[in-house]
């Protein structure tokens, strides 16, 4: 059955999948009672119906109205009272529960005249009214502030204990009201604190999953510049070299192109890793991706990187395979270098990776590209640092360090 949107304005936002009538009923059930603000004209009846049940406590005002206690303009009056009464605490209790800012001045004045009644109506008619100053205690704690919450339920029940003494001196009835009108009070603030708390952390949820997903698009965006610049400025090196070599060398034209095939597929392969989140590097395998690089476009590796550092977790060994990766991308594109040094050493419960090449390096005023950007939130989230500057020969250096998972005793046999 479609449900029209209540108020007009809002619209209800379908589910991600159809569910069973039952179940949507009881969806909906939940959502009002569950402190939502209602959305549909099905949710508003399903809270009105609620907030309308416990006007089965009207029964007494209701009798002595019915019968003949009073005459035709009195009972006349005192119906239109009751009535007017009524409306009013329904406004208050549907609209307010659920409102998580301080009252609008119409609360207060519409709470200064259910007070107003509560009170003449007993004056006027007797004992059997008193109840309704219950209903003015819980009207406080549904639509007024916790501060101001705090003494108008007193004050209430001041006014029943005050009233009943009057209208029932001596009597049971009234003092029947005054732990009800009290802890009906306080219960209404406790429901309505409870709403705002649900509606806080609804809210905080929703935060988590925006963070969540916009952390995931970052990481996301990472992968694919990292993995695409570095494979597409080695593709780019090597189709310019198998360019040059024909038509005169045809057999090395073809092995570049043969890298070329592979570099692509091997990009196709860490791109659909990097998608389904499983992409981690190593830097063995990236020491061996940045040679090959580095050789194509002439310029010299010299590497000192360990098999194995103790302490250095899978996370850590990631991040600085990313820094490897990023810092040779880098020489290749844009130092015109002739030689890049890469050194892994661990110190001091870190393990520290440097970069560095004898190129032009960067003008001083050059502000970090998307790279540099990018791996320096990765390392970050490895819980490391990331620090630039320009090399002793007028080049560039990058310097990564993760924190080592235990003491590092010392490193293996050095590759280069």
């Amino acid at each position: 059955m479609t449900r029209e949107p209540w108020p007009p304005w809002r619209r209800q936002k379908p589910p991600a999948e159809p569910l069973p009538a039952w179940r949507q009923e009881i969806e909906d059930a939940d959502t009002t009672s569950m402190g939502r603000p209602p959305e549909t004209r099905r949710q508003a009846v399903v809270k009105l119906l609620w907030v309308g049940l416990w006007l089965l406590y009207l029964g007494a005002p209701v009798s002595d109205l019915t019968g003949g206690h009073h005459g035709a303009a009195a009972t006349t009056a005192a119906a239109l009272g009751l009535g007017v009464f009524v409306a009013g605490y329904l406004v208050l209790v549907f609209f307010r529960t659920n409102h998580p800012g301080p009252p609008e001045r119409w609360v207060h004045l519409v709470l200064v005249g259910e007070t107003a009644l509560a009170l003449a109506l007993p004056a006027a008619l007797g004992k059997d009214w008193l109840v309704l100053l219950v209903y003015v205690a819980v009207a406080c704690g549904a639509a007024l502030s916790a501060a101001e919450s705090r003494w108008a339920v007193p004050g209430v029940v001041v006014l029943l204990a005050a009233m009943g003494g009057w209208k029932d001196p001596g009597g049971q009835f009234f003092a029947s009201l005054l732990v009800p009108a009290l802890l009906g009070g306080f219960a209404m603030m406790g429901v309505k604190q409870l709403v705002h708390t649900m509606r806080e952390l609804r809210e905080a949820r929703q935060t988590v999953a925006h963070l969540a997903a916009t952390e995931e698009r970052l990481r996301l965006a990472r992968d694919l510049h990292d993995l695409l610049g570095h494979s597409l400025s080695l593709i780019t090196l090597k189709s310019e070299l198998a360019g040059r070599m024909l038509p005169d060398r045809p057999t090395d034209a073809a092995e570049q192109v043969a890298d070329i095939e592979r570099v692509s597929r091997q990009a196709l392969v860490d791109v659909r890793e990097a998608v389904s989140g499983y992409r981690r590097p190593t830097l063995a395998a990236e020491a061996a991706a940045a040679r090959s690089a580095l050789a194509s476009a002439g310029i010299e590796a010299r590497f000192h990187l360990p098999e194995r550092v103790p302490g250095l977790d899978p996370d850590g060994e990631g991040a600085l395979a990313w820094a490897l990766r990023e810092a040779a991308t880098n020489v290749v594109r844009h130092s015109g270098a002739a030689v890049c040094v890469a050194a892994l050493a661990a110190a001091d419960g870190a393990a520290t990776l440097t970069v560095s090449d004898d190129g032009r390096g960067p003008a001083p005023d050059h502000a970090p590209g998307n790279g540099l950007t990018g791996l320096g939130e990765r390392i970050m989230l490895a819980g490391g640092t990331l620090a630039t500057a320009r090399s002793g020969d007028g080049g560039f250096t990058v310097r990564a360090t993760v924190p080592l998972s235990a003491t590092v005793v010392g490193v293996t046999r050095e590759g280069g």
